[in-house]
Order: structure tokens, then C-alpha cells, then sequence
């Protein structure tokens, strides 16, 4: 299952008809219903304004190599004020 918002990119018909030939079910959420995904919404946030728009990656094993970095400090490092000043990983496996 793919599922993803509502967006230019995720709704046009080449990008459809790709996942269909695979056998992919299509999974959008309702127009204006950005609260249905709230988490994954706030996570891209995050990562496009302390990773991305930060960065000039030069390849795509560059821009790999920065994001995983990225997440590993996001899951493993840095408090969430959300989760109390916790990490995620410490939520996660109740630390």
C-alpha cells in the first residue's frame, strides 16, 4: 500500500499508472485532512528545515548518507519537547 496526501505529485496519471502496473494499492487521505497524518507531516517538516534546505548535496549517495545521519540523530539524540524532552528511541523502548 502506498499511501500518501493528496499532492500534484502523488495524483497525476504517470505516477499513478506506475504503482497500478506493480500491483500497488493507492492509499490517499482526504483533501484538506493534513491531521489525519500529523506525525509523518511534522517528521518531513523537521527534516526539510534542519537537513535539507541546510544542505547542497552534490549525489544522491550524498544526500543518502546526510539524511540517514539526519534520522539517526532525530531518533537517537535529539529531545523532543513533544515527548517531554525525551528521544524518540527512549519513547519507543520505554528508557
Amino acid at each position: 500500500i502506498f499511501n500518501t496526501d493528496q499532492g500534484v505529485q502523488f495524483t497525476s496519471k504517470e505516477f499513478t499508472e506506475i504503482l497500478e502496473q506493480k500491483g500497488i494499492a493507492i492509499s490517499m487521505d482526504g483533501k484538506g485532512r493534513a491531521l489525519d497524518n500529523i506525525f509523518v507531516e511534522r517528521l518531513w517538516r523537521s527534516v526539510k528545515y534542519e537537513e535539507v534546505y541546510l544542505k547542497d548535496y552534490k549525489t544522491v549517495q550524498e544526500a543518502r548518507e546526510g539524511l540517514g545521519n539526519y534520522f539517526e540523530y532525530y531518533n537517537f539524540k535529539r529531545p523532543h519537547q513533544s515527548l517531554e524532552y525525551k528521544k524518540p528511541y527512549e519513547v519507543h523502548f520505554g528508557r
